[in-house]
């Protein structure tokens, strides 16, 4: 197979770390690379990235991707120097213990382990318990609490120390794939428009939204900030193709078989249609999903916005979300930018897709 190489851009952005509420690494990234391109760039004091293209155009479309990912904050130092945490996000307490991680400090990068007690001083009961999050604890070499507090602070941000990797050809693992995936894309396809000879018709606002890992607040207010006709969320996906995944419950969809586009009551159907229009047309893969409510990305936020908002959401097959290593094919990811340049490009003056 021939040897792939990951998009500076890209693989930038999965080293940042920039949990929800501490993204500045991932703005910085995204300053740099998508800035130059952009009419106008803007931040805001929600942490969010807002690059516009064709200011004047019609109608307007926004594309998010969230650029926040899970982490750890300190909340308590003992007296012995180990450090207590709480979870930003959706953690699954099974895959904390036992990691390498880096907190962020005001005084650089501190590294630590996530320690608990050894499966030889537990007894039979306490073998099959998932620890809570009290139960575990950072370990930074640390002899005392002032030693400790001299290296970090309340509320300083950890995440794990798993960086990105190319697994086999265009497959790699990383810790934040989720969702450095969906701000690459969105603002690579703001880039690619802007070096199109043809301008689109379409206002075409790329946002890499903050803290959606809490709560999709920074995708909230950029979308009464924005104030589109049509947006798409760009998010990571489940990839249900490996063992122990029921397809009965949890749908088909499958890593390297190309975009996932959802349907549902979170989803406008004339939306829908134009983005499988433009798949078919240019032959990319593509794969359905279908959700009966509002879904957990920053589409359920995105389509209440204002007067609301004629909304899509296209996802990125990843198996083992949440988790230190999330895999993803990275041709998904080039077939998700070529797909949103395309359906931007297809708008046309006045097309607002109301039903």
């Amino acid at each position: 197979m021939p040897k792939y190489h990951a998009p500076e851009f890209l693989a930038e952005l999965l080293h940042a770390r920039s949990p929800s509420g501490y993204e500045f690494e991932a703005q910085a990234v995204f300053d740099k690379h998508v800035r130059p391109a952009a009419d106008t760039y803007e931040k805001d004091a929600m942490g969010n990235r807002i690059a516009t293209l064709n200011p004047s155009g019609d109608p307007v479309l926004m594309l998010a991707g969230h650029m926040d990912e899970l982490g750890l904050i300190i909340t308590y130092v003992n007296k012995d120097g180990f450090i207590y945490f709480d979870t930003i996000g959706g953690h699954d307490r099974v895959m904390i213990p036992g990691r390498r991680v880096i907190i962020q400090t005001a005084n650089g990068p501190v590294k630590g382990v996530t320690g608990k007690r050894a499966i030889h001083l537990m007894d039979e009961g306490d073998r099959k318990k998932v620890p809570e999050i009290h139960e575990i604890w950072i370990d930074i070499g640390a002899r005392s609490k002032k030693e400790a507090l001299g290296r970090v602070s309340i509320g300083d941000v950890a995440t794990y120390d798993h960086e990105f990797e190319l697994i086999h050809g265009s497959v790699g693992a990383a810790r934040a794939f989720d969702n450095k995936v969906g701000a690459y894309t969105v603002g690579e396809v703001l880039v690619r428009l802007s070096q199109q000879k043809k301008r689109p018709a379409a206002k075409v606002v790329a946002v890499a939204t903050a803290q959606e890992e809490i709560g999709v607040r920074g995708a909230t207010t950029a979308v009464y900030a924005v104030n589109p006709h049509i947006a798409i969320a760009v998010d990571v996906g489940h990839a249900t193709d490996h063992p122990d995944c029921d397809n009965r419950k949890y749908g088909e969809t499958k890593l390297g078989a190309g975009p996932i586009l959802c349907r549902g009551a979170n989803i406008n159907p004339k939306v829908f249609e134009r983005l499988l229009k433009c798949a078919k047309r240019l032959g990319i893969p593509h794969q359905f999903e279908a959700d009966p409510r509002p879904t957990g990305t920053d589409a359920r936020a995105i389509q209440m916005g204002r007067g609301g908002v004629a909304t899509g959401l296209v996802s990125i097959p990843l198996r083992y979300m949440h988790t230190p290593s999330e895999m993803v094919d990275l041709a998904d990811v080039e077939n998700c930018v070529k797909l949103l340049t395309a359906f931007a490009l297809s708008l046309e003056k006045g097309d607002y897709a109301h039903w």
